[in-house]
């Protein structure tokens, strides 16, 4: 393999993985970091051959850097993306970002000459807002933003898709644009630097969320997002492609349940109790995760990843896996005390 690829946001969650696939694959990865300055650190994490690694300074926010950080590439992975960790009060905060970062990469990406592009978009672009009850959602569905009661990230995860894909078909000439739809991304953490996506298992183990609400999500392990990413750069006619990347659907509660039967004492500070609705919509007003919660309550979403495995031979590992090596990750950093 000589091409050469741009991971957007190298020092993420899902990107590190991606980066460290692609590397071991013979790949040549540029990757974009908002300051130089934290390249070491992220190298070090990293732990590739560094020859076959460039970085650049690039923000979703400003036009610099794209066009150095794309020279060169055929391929580009835009995985970087804004995501809360703390109350958003103004869903622009992550909207414009989100959009307008997902535009001037493919702006930069046409004007580099790259032929395929795949963007990590979400599950919250497909399956959110329907209310109570069970659906069922494949890749034909769309989250409606405009709806009342959304969280900011999942308007903005939808309005990003939405626009990339209306550019690529009106601007995007010869480029081949794919999107990756992960749910709730879980597995090992590298370090006390950890993403977002993995605090429900921080929060649980470490007693601070003392009772479950009637709130769950689809869960996929970063490893296996990594690897679809991995298999929408390289499979032929993916133009147009949109795939659902996750595993099945848990209640934070059945998640509570397989900490404590798999990780035994040290579990022991996971709750076993439920949290009524209306305390959800109270702590809604001052937490981002709550919010997320108050808008999805009895909401249970079958995300159906068939698709993926139909068209690429894509495999999910059993979800238990991947809350228990997220648990003993957290643990083994000291990121939770047991």
């Amino acid at each position: 393999m000589t091409d050469t690829v741009l991971v957007s946001g190298g020092s993420g969650y899902i990107a590190g993985f991606l980066i460290r696939q692609l590397v071991a694959e013979g790949w040549m990865v540029h990757t974009t970091i908002r300051d130089l300055a934290r390249e070491a650190a992220v190298r070090q994490l990293l732990a590739v051959d560094n020859a076959r690694l460039r970085f650049f300074a690039a923000d979703l926010m400003s036009d610099a850097g794209w066009a150095e950080a794309m020279a060169g590439c055929s391929h580009v992975a835009h995985v970087a993306s804004p995501l809360p960790t703390r109350n958003v009060r103004d869903a622009n905060e992550l909207i414009v970002p989100a959009r307008d970062g997902a535009l001037r990469a493919l702006r930069a990406a046409k004007a580099a000459g790259v032929r395929r592009f795949v963007m990590t978009s979400s599950v919250a672009a497909v399956a959110y807002g329907r209310g109570r009850g069970v659906h069922h959602f494949t890749e034909a569905d769309w989250t409606d933003p405009t709806r009342p009661g959304l969280a900011p990230y999942v308007q903005s995860k939808t309005i990003a898709e939405r626009a990339a894909r209306d550019w690529v078909a009106k601007e995007g000439g010869a480029i081949e644009y794919c999107s990756i739809n992960p749910s709730v991304v879980l597995g090992p953490v590298w370090s006390r630097d950890y993403s977002a996506s993995v605090v429900v298992v921080k929060k649980l183990l470490d007693g601070s969320m003392g009772a479950t609400p009637d709130f769950g999500f689809g869960l996929v392990d970063v490893r296996d997002v990594a690897d679809l990413h991995v298999r929408c750069l390289k499979a032929p006619g993916m133009a147009g492609e949109r795939f659902i990347a996750s595993g099945p659907f848990l209640k934070l509660r059945e998640v509570a349940d397989i900490l404590r039967a798999q990780l035994g004492p040290q579990a022991h500070k996971v709750t076993t109790r439920n949290l009524p609705d209306w305390f959800v919509r109270v702590l809604a007003l001052f937490n981002p995760m709550a919010r997320l919660a108050a808008s999805e309550l009895g909401s249970i979403r079958h995300q159906d990843a068939s698709h993926a495995k139909a068209v690429l031979g894509w495999q999910t590992r059993p979800v238990e896996q991947s809350i228990v090596d997220t648990a003993r990750c957290l643990i083994e950093l000291g990121i939770v005390k047991v």
